[in-house]
Protein backbone atom coordinates (compact mmCIF):
# COMPACT_ATOMS: atom_id res chain seq x y z
CA UNK A 1 0.00 0.00 0.00
CA UNK A 2 2.41 2.74 0.79
CA UNK A 3 4.66 1.82 -2.19
CA UNK A 4 1.74 2.05 -4.44
CA UNK A 5 0.80 4.92 -3.01
CA UNK A 6 4.26 7.13 -2.95
CA UNK A 7 4.07 5.74 -6.38
CA UNK A 8 1.03 7.55 -7.60
CA UNK A 9 1.51 10.61 -5.40
CA UNK A 10 5.15 11.38 -6.72
CA UNK A 11 4.49 13.39 -10.11
CA UNK A 12 1.48 15.22 -8.56
CA UNK A 13 -0.88 13.90 -10.49
CA UNK A 14 -3.33 11.69 -7.88
CA UNK A 15 -4.11 12.29 -4.29
CA UNK A 16 -4.23 9.12 -2.56
CA UNK A 17 -6.84 8.90 0.35
CA UNK A 18 -5.72 7.48 3.95
CA UNK A 19 -7.53 4.54 5.17
CA UNK A 20 -9.12 6.54 8.34
CA UNK A 21 -10.54 9.05 6.05
CA UNK A 22 -12.33 6.03 4.37
CA UNK A 23 -16.35 5.31 4.78
CA UNK A 24 -15.59 1.73 4.59
CA UNK A 25 -12.97 -0.76 3.64
CA UNK A 26 -14.29 -3.57 1.32
CA UNK A 27 -12.41 -6.64 0.57
CA UNK A 28 -14.15 -7.13 -2.49
CA UNK A 29 -16.54 -5.85 -5.31
CA UNK A 30 -19.54 -6.94 -3.56
CA UNK A 31 -18.72 -4.50 -0.47
CA UNK A 32 -18.78 -1.45 -2.83
CA UNK A 33 -21.05 1.16 -2.30
CA UNK A 34 -19.80 3.50 -4.88
CA UNK A 35 -21.70 6.75 -3.29
CA UNK A 36 -19.99 6.53 -0.49
CA UNK A 37 -16.71 6.96 -2.05
CA UNK A 38 -18.46 9.96 -4.48
CA UNK A 39 -19.21 11.27 -1.04
CA UNK A 40 -15.73 12.21 0.03
CA UNK A 41 -14.58 12.72 -3.85
CA UNK A 42 -12.91 9.78 -4.88
CA UNK A 43 -12.63 8.86 -8.61
CA UNK A 44 -10.68 5.50 -8.47
CA UNK A 45 -10.58 2.88 -5.83
CA UNK A 46 -8.31 -0.01 -6.05
CA UNK A 47 -8.39 -3.25 -3.61
CA UNK A 48 -5.98 -5.71 -3.43
CA UNK A 49 -5.32 -9.00 -1.82
CA UNK A 50 -2.39 -11.57 -1.30
CA UNK A 51 -3.13 -15.02 -1.76
CA UNK A 52 -1.30 -18.00 -0.88
CA UNK A 53 1.84 -17.05 0.25
CA UNK A 54 4.36 -20.22 1.04
CA UNK A 55 6.85 -20.17 3.55
CA UNK A 56 9.34 -21.99 2.20
CA UNK A 57 9.37 -20.95 -1.43
CA UNK A 58 8.25 -17.47 -0.79
CA UNK A 59 5.93 -17.52 -3.53
CA UNK A 60 2.88 -15.06 -3.34
CA UNK A 61 0.45 -13.47 -5.87
CA UNK A 62 -1.22 -10.45 -5.48
CA UNK A 63 -4.91 -9.87 -6.99
CA UNK A 64 -6.14 -6.43 -7.20
CA UNK A 65 -8.95 -4.48 -9.63
CA UNK A 66 -9.34 -0.89 -10.39
CA UNK A 67 -12.77 0.49 -9.68
CA UNK A 68 -13.83 3.77 -11.72
CA UNK A 69 -16.30 5.35 -9.08
CA UNK A 70 -17.96 8.29 -11.54
CA UNK A 71 -19.13 5.55 -14.14
CA UNK A 72 -19.49 2.76 -11.77
CA UNK A 73 -17.70 0.69 -13.47
CA UNK A 74 -14.70 -1.73 -13.13
CA UNK A 75 -11.37 -0.73 -15.02
CA UNK A 76 -9.23 -3.55 -14.56
CA UNK A 77 -8.56 -6.87 -13.11
CA UNK A 78 -4.81 -8.21 -12.77
CA UNK A 79 -2.69 -10.71 -10.80
CA UNK A 80 0.76 -10.74 -10.06
CA UNK A 81 3.31 -13.28 -9.35
CA UNK A 82 6.57 -13.02 -7.06
CA UNK A 83 8.06 -13.87 -4.22
CA UNK A 84 7.92 -12.48 -0.66
CA UNK A 85 11.06 -10.58 -1.13
CA UNK A 86 10.57 -8.29 -3.95
CA UNK A 87 6.76 -6.83 -2.75
CA UNK A 88 8.25 -3.37 -4.15
CA UNK A 89 9.19 -4.20 -7.49
CA UNK A 90 5.37 -6.15 -7.37
CA UNK A 91 4.06 -2.96 -6.00
CA UNK A 92 5.46 -0.67 -8.87
CA UNK A 93 4.41 -3.13 -12.01
CA UNK A 94 0.95 -2.44 -9.95
CA UNK A 95 1.60 1.32 -9.93
CA UNK A 96 2.60 1.03 -13.77
CA UNK A 97 -0.68 -0.66 -14.84
CA UNK A 98 -3.26 1.06 -12.43
CA UNK A 99 -1.70 5.06 -14.13
CA UNK A 100 -1.78 2.98 -17.29
CA UNK A 101 -5.70 2.16 -17.21
CA UNK A 102 -5.85 5.88 -15.81
CA UNK A 103 -3.98 8.32 -17.67
CA UNK A 104 -3.70 6.20 -21.00
CA UNK A 105 0.01 6.04 -20.68
CA UNK A 106 2.05 3.77 -19.95
CA UNK A 107 3.80 4.04 -15.95
CA UNK A 108 6.99 4.25 -15.50
CA UNK A 109 7.27 2.91 -11.50
CA UNK A 110 9.17 0.07 -12.52
CA UNK A 111 11.86 1.40 -14.52
CA UNK A 112 15.44 2.18 -13.39
CA UNK A 113 17.93 5.17 -13.28
CA UNK A 114 21.74 5.16 -13.37
CA UNK A 115 23.70 7.53 -12.05
CA UNK A 116 27.13 8.73 -10.79
CA UNK A 117 27.72 9.12 -7.03
CA UNK A 118 30.33 10.04 -4.49
CA UNK A 119 29.88 9.88 -0.60
CA UNK A 120 30.84 13.67 -0.86
CA UNK A 121 31.76 16.81 -2.73
CA UNK A 122 35.49 16.05 -1.44
CA UNK A 123 35.85 12.11 -2.23
CA UNK A 124 37.49 10.89 -4.62
CA UNK A 125 35.45 7.53 -4.85
CA UNK A 126 33.09 7.27 -7.82
CA UNK A 127 30.25 4.91 -7.96
CA UNK A 128 28.07 4.05 -11.22
CA UNK A 129 25.06 3.26 -9.53
CA UNK A 130 21.39 1.62 -10.78
CA UNK A 131 18.35 2.21 -9.19
CA UNK A 132 14.66 2.07 -8.71
CA UNK A 133 12.82 5.34 -10.32
CA UNK A 134 12.37 6.09 -6.47
CA UNK A 135 15.97 5.98 -5.34
CA UNK A 136 15.22 2.32 -3.41
CA UNK A 137 17.29 -0.91 -4.26
CA UNK A 138 20.36 0.85 -5.69
CA UNK A 139 23.53 -1.45 -6.77
CA UNK A 140 26.98 0.03 -7.29
CA UNK A 141 28.08 -1.44 -11.06
CA UNK A 142 31.35 0.03 -11.11
CA UNK A 143 33.36 2.06 -8.60
CA UNK A 144 36.86 3.67 -9.49
CA UNK A 145 38.95 6.94 -7.61
CA UNK A 146 39.07 8.12 -11.49
CA UNK A 147 36.08 10.40 -12.48
CA UNK A 148 32.80 8.48 -14.26
CA UNK A 149 30.82 10.53 -16.74
CA UNK A 150 28.34 10.23 -19.53
CA UNK A 151 26.44 6.69 -18.56
CA UNK A 152 23.64 6.08 -20.74
CA UNK A 153 21.39 3.34 -21.36
CA UNK A 154 21.22 0.63 -24.67
CA UNK A 155 17.14 1.01 -25.62
CA UNK A 156 16.89 -2.40 -24.30
CA UNK A 157 17.84 -1.84 -20.91
CA UNK A 158 20.34 -4.81 -20.86
CA UNK A 159 23.76 -2.65 -21.49
CA UNK A 160 24.98 0.44 -20.52
CA UNK A 161 28.25 2.89 -22.06
CA UNK A 162 30.20 5.10 -20.12
CA UNK A 163 32.80 7.27 -19.75
CA UNK A 164 35.77 6.11 -17.03
CA UNK A 165 39.12 8.19 -16.50
CA UNK A 166 41.02 4.84 -14.49
CA UNK A 167 44.64 4.99 -15.73
CA UNK A 168 44.06 8.75 -15.53
CA UNK A 169 42.73 8.85 -19.58
CA UNK A 170 39.66 8.94 -21.13
CA UNK A 171 38.19 5.32 -22.20
CA UNK A 172 34.40 4.65 -23.06
CA UNK A 173 33.00 1.10 -22.14
CA UNK A 174 30.34 -1.07 -22.42
CA UNK A 175 29.00 -3.37 -20.07
CA UNK A 176 26.33 -5.89 -19.92
CA UNK A 177 24.32 -5.95 -16.76
CA UNK A 178 23.01 -9.21 -16.28
CA UNK A 179 27.13 -10.34 -16.71
CA UNK A 180 28.91 -7.35 -15.05
CA UNK A 181 31.38 -7.99 -18.34
CA UNK A 182 33.19 -4.56 -19.20
CA UNK A 183 34.07 -4.11 -22.89
CA UNK A 184 36.44 -1.26 -23.45
CA UNK A 185 34.99 -0.12 -26.94
CA UNK A 186 37.29 3.02 -27.47
CA UNK A 187 40.77 4.62 -26.15
CA UNK A 188 41.79 6.38 -29.06
CA UNK A 189 44.26 8.34 -28.78
CA UNK A 190 43.10 12.44 -27.01
CA UNK A 191 39.83 12.93 -25.88
CA UNK A 192 37.08 9.88 -25.68
CA UNK A 193 33.61 10.78 -24.60
CA UNK A 194 30.01 11.25 -24.65
CA UNK A 195 29.21 7.83 -25.63
CA UNK A 196 25.08 7.16 -26.81
CA UNK A 197 23.84 3.75 -28.37
CA UNK A 198 22.21 3.73 -31.57
CA UNK A 199 18.16 2.57 -31.53
CA UNK A 200 18.98 -0.63 -32.29
CA UNK A 201 22.02 -0.76 -30.21
CA UNK A 202 24.69 -1.92 -32.83
CA UNK A 203 26.73 1.46 -32.59
CA UNK A 204 27.53 3.91 -30.23
CA UNK A 205 28.30 7.74 -31.00
CA UNK A 206 31.26 8.70 -29.38
CA UNK A 207 32.69 12.27 -29.41
CA UNK A 208 36.63 11.44 -30.29
CA UNK A 209 39.46 14.15 -30.97
CA UNK A 210 41.40 11.97 -32.89
CA UNK A 211 44.52 12.70 -34.79
CA UNK A 212 43.21 16.30 -35.34
CA UNK A 213 43.12 17.44 -31.77
CA UNK A 214 39.31 19.00 -32.63
CA UNK A 215 36.17 17.08 -31.04
CA UNK A 216 33.51 15.62 -33.98
CA UNK A 217 30.91 13.44 -33.70
CA UNK A 218 31.69 9.28 -34.80
CA UNK A 219 29.83 6.36 -34.65
CA UNK A 220 30.87 3.31 -33.43
CA UNK A 221 30.14 0.07 -34.84
CA UNK A 222 30.24 -2.04 -31.70
CA UNK A 223 30.46 -5.87 -33.91
CA UNK A 224 33.44 -4.85 -36.38
CA UNK A 225 34.69 -1.77 -34.33
CA UNK A 226 34.43 0.59 -37.37
CA UNK A 227 34.45 3.86 -36.75
CA UNK A 228 32.94 6.65 -39.10
CA UNK A 229 33.16 10.55 -39.10
CA UNK A 230 29.36 11.90 -38.82
CA UNK A 231 30.96 15.75 -38.54
CA UNK A 232 33.62 17.53 -39.91
CA UNK A 233 34.49 21.17 -38.81
CA UNK A 234 36.72 23.31 -36.98
CA UNK A 235 34.06 23.87 -34.25
CA UNK A 236 33.80 21.84 -31.49
CA UNK A 237 31.37 19.11 -32.00
CA UNK A 238 30.14 17.05 -29.30
CA UNK A 239 26.79 15.34 -26.86
CA UNK A 240 25.28 14.12 -30.13
CA UNK A 241 22.14 11.60 -29.78
CA UNK A 242 20.31 9.69 -31.92
CA UNK A 243 16.37 10.39 -33.19
CA UNK A 244 14.15 7.56 -32.54
CA UNK A 245 14.12 6.51 -35.72
CA UNK A 246 18.10 6.48 -36.09
CA UNK A 247 17.62 8.74 -38.99
CA UNK A 248 19.14 12.19 -37.81
CA UNK A 249 21.75 12.77 -35.25
CA UNK A 250 21.78 15.76 -32.81
CA UNK A 251 24.39 17.08 -31.25
CA UNK A 252 26.08 20.50 -29.26
CA UNK A 253 28.25 22.70 -31.64
CA UNK A 254 29.76 26.24 -31.01
CA UNK A 255 30.53 26.86 -34.73
CA UNK A 256 27.78 29.29 -34.58
CA UNK A 257 30.01 31.60 -31.78
CA UNK A 258 28.33 29.55 -28.42
CA UNK A 259 27.27 26.67 -28.05
CA UNK A 260 23.76 25.73 -29.51
CA UNK A 261 22.03 22.16 -31.14
CA UNK A 262 22.52 20.77 -34.54
CA UNK A 263 21.12 18.25 -36.63
CA UNK A 264 22.31 16.33 -39.44
CA UNK A 265 20.90 13.40 -41.25
CA UNK A 266 22.57 9.81 -40.57
CA UNK A 267 25.51 10.00 -43.15
CA UNK A 268 28.69 10.41 -43.69
CA UNK A 269 29.01 14.22 -44.95
CA UNK A 270 26.03 15.25 -44.19
CA UNK A 271 25.16 19.19 -44.00
CA UNK A 272 24.23 20.32 -40.41
CA UNK A 273 21.59 22.38 -39.53
CA UNK A 274 21.48 24.76 -36.48
CA UNK A 275 17.91 23.79 -34.23
CA UNK A 276 17.78 26.43 -31.28
CA UNK A 277 18.26 29.99 -31.74
CA UNK A 278 16.20 31.23 -28.47
CA UNK A 279 19.02 32.40 -26.12
CA UNK A 280 23.12 32.00 -26.67
CA UNK A 281 23.53 28.84 -24.79
CA UNK A 282 21.93 25.56 -25.37
CA UNK A 283 23.62 22.26 -25.00
CA UNK A 284 23.37 18.43 -23.80
CA UNK A 285 20.65 17.88 -26.33
CA UNK A 286 18.11 14.42 -25.67
CA UNK A 287 15.26 13.12 -27.48
CA UNK A 288 11.53 12.42 -26.37
CA UNK A 289 10.24 8.93 -26.94
CA UNK A 290 8.20 10.41 -29.71
CA UNK A 291 10.58 12.33 -31.27
CA UNK A 292 8.69 15.60 -31.01
CA UNK A 293 10.71 17.34 -28.20
CA UNK A 294 14.37 17.80 -27.59
CA UNK A 295 15.20 18.43 -23.48
CA UNK A 296 18.52 20.63 -23.32
CA UNK A 297 20.43 22.69 -20.75
CA UNK A 298 19.16 26.07 -21.35
CA UNK A 299 21.31 29.38 -19.89
CA UNK A 300 18.93 31.93 -18.32
CA UNK A 301 21.02 35.04 -16.72
CA UNK A 302 23.68 33.07 -15.86
CA UNK A 303 21.70 30.28 -14.61
CA UNK A 304 21.52 26.79 -16.64
CA UNK A 305 18.09 25.45 -16.58
CA UNK A 306 16.53 22.31 -18.48
CA UNK A 307 14.01 23.08 -21.38
CA UNK A 308 12.27 21.56 -23.88
CA UNK A 309 12.86 22.62 -27.54
CA UNK A 310 9.78 21.63 -30.75
CA UNK A 311 12.76 20.25 -33.01
CA UNK A 312 11.02 21.37 -35.68
CA UNK A 313 10.21 24.80 -35.06
CA UNK A 314 13.00 25.76 -32.36
CA UNK A 315 10.35 26.78 -29.98
CA UNK A 316 11.57 26.95 -26.39
CA UNK A 317 9.96 26.45 -23.23
CA UNK A 318 11.80 26.64 -19.59
CA UNK A 319 11.30 23.78 -17.14
CA UNK A 320 13.59 24.28 -14.06
CA UNK A 321 14.59 27.48 -12.10
CA UNK A 322 17.56 25.95 -10.34
CA UNK A 323 21.25 27.71 -10.93
CA UNK A 324 23.27 24.55 -12.32
CA UNK A 325 20.57 22.22 -13.80
CA UNK A 326 22.20 19.37 -16.27
CA UNK A 327 22.12 15.91 -17.74
CA UNK A 328 18.50 16.05 -18.47
CA UNK A 329 17.17 12.76 -19.66
CA UNK A 330 13.49 11.75 -20.80
CA UNK A 331 11.82 9.06 -18.95
CA UNK A 332 10.60 6.02 -21.73
CA UNK A 333 6.69 7.38 -21.48
CA UNK A 334 8.02 10.91 -22.14
CA UNK A 335 5.88 12.79 -19.42
CA UNK A 336 9.29 13.13 -17.45
CA UNK A 337 12.53 14.67 -17.32
CA UNK A 338 15.01 13.44 -14.67
CA UNK A 339 18.41 15.87 -14.52
CA UNK A 340 20.80 16.11 -11.97
CA UNK A 341 20.86 19.78 -9.55
CA UNK A 342 22.27 20.97 -6.72
CA UNK A 343 20.27 21.65 -3.30
CA UNK A 344 21.52 22.95 0.14
CA UNK A 345 24.90 22.89 -1.88
CA UNK A 346 24.76 18.80 -2.65
CA UNK A 347 24.27 17.47 -6.00
CA UNK A 348 20.41 15.20 -5.98
CA UNK A 349 18.54 13.90 -8.90
CA UNK A 350 15.32 15.75 -9.96
CA UNK A 351 12.71 15.27 -11.98
CA UNK A 352 9.91 17.95 -13.91
CA UNK A 353 7.13 17.13 -16.18
CA UNK A 354 7.40 17.97 -19.71
CA UNK A 355 5.05 20.62 -18.80
CA UNK A 356 7.25 21.96 -16.63
CA UNK A 357 3.97 21.81 -13.76
CA UNK A 358 5.23 19.13 -11.37
CA UNK A 359 8.42 18.95 -9.61
CA UNK A 360 10.17 16.70 -7.65
CA UNK A 361 13.34 15.55 -5.69
CA UNK A 362 14.33 11.86 -6.04
CA UNK A 363 15.16 11.82 -2.05
CA UNK A 364 16.11 8.23 -1.57
CA UNK A 365 19.38 8.93 -3.35
CA UNK A 366 22.41 9.47 -0.94
CA UNK A 367 25.63 10.79 -1.71
CA UNK A 368 26.93 13.26 -3.97
CA UNK A 369 25.25 12.50 -7.26
CA UNK A 370 25.02 13.46 -10.82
Amino acid sequence: YKVISKDLESFGEFIVIPPDSMLALPKSEDEIFYRDWRLIDVDYLVLGSIQNPSIETKDINVTYSLFDITRQKTLYRGIIAGKTDSLRILAHNISDRIYEKIKGISGIFSTKILYVSKPSFLSDNYSLKIADIDGFNDISLFSSTQPILSPDWSTDGEQIAYVSFEGESSSVYVQTLRTGVRDKVSARSGINGAPVFSPDGRKLLLTLTMESGNLDIYSLDLAGQVLTRMTRHSSIDTEAVFSPDGETIYFTSDRSGGPQIYKVANRPGARAERVTFEGNYNARPRISPSGEELAVVHQVQGNFRIAVVDPSTGLTQVLTNGMLDESPSFAPNGAQIIYATRQRGRGVLASVSVDGRIHRQIVSVEGEVR
